[in-house]
């Protein structure tokens, strides 16, 4: 069995990332479910044809993706796995490094790989399961990572692992 599939169902996490996660899961089993409770509450009140009822239906879809999410946070806890401070301490790339990368005529770039779960590119958190995640993971500074793009080969010269 490759490595690979012995890591699929794990949820790589930061402790603020299992935090959030957390909260938000609290949240949703209190707060989120009292909120569409009384919602449905008072659709029912309103009366009427309850297939007519555009504020009940939409009460019920909100349930619906309450009790979903409640769900998926549920089994991301449940494989969790906290990444590390850092991996790279050997200067191999892992998840938890911070990477700076450039390309060629391009200006630095600044990522932290994370698991998918926590992943913000717009925040400089890449997941590992991404194109430029997995081409980084294992690397070391000074390599060189070639990224296949709708628009071609991109190619990212690795300038700092810490």
């Amino acid at each position: 069995m490759s490595e690979e599939s012995l890591h699929k169902d794990v949820t790589y996490l930061t402790r603020e990332g299992m935090r959030k996660l957390e909260t938000e899961l609290a949240h949703l089993r209190t707060d989120g479910r009292a909120e569409v409770a009384q919602r449905l509450h008072q659709a029912l009140e309103e009366g009427g044809d309850l297939l007519e009822n555009a504020e009940f239906e939409a009460a019920k879809n909100e349930q619906a993706f309450v009790e979903g999410r409640i769900m998926t946070i549920e089994t991301l806890l449940l494989h969790a796995k906290i990444i590390k401070k850092s991996t790279a301490a050997n200067g191999i790339i892992g998840i938890g490094s911070v990477v700076v990368i450039k390309e060629e005529g391009g200006k630095a770039e600044t990522y932290k790989i994370v698991g998918a779960a926590e992943a913000n590119p717009g925040d400089g958190s890449i997941s590992n399961e991404s194109p430029l995640g997995k081409a980084l993971l294992g690397q070391k500074q000074s390599a060189k990572v070639r990224i296949k793009a709708p628009g071609g080969e991109l190619i990212f010269r690795i300038m700092k692992v810490t």
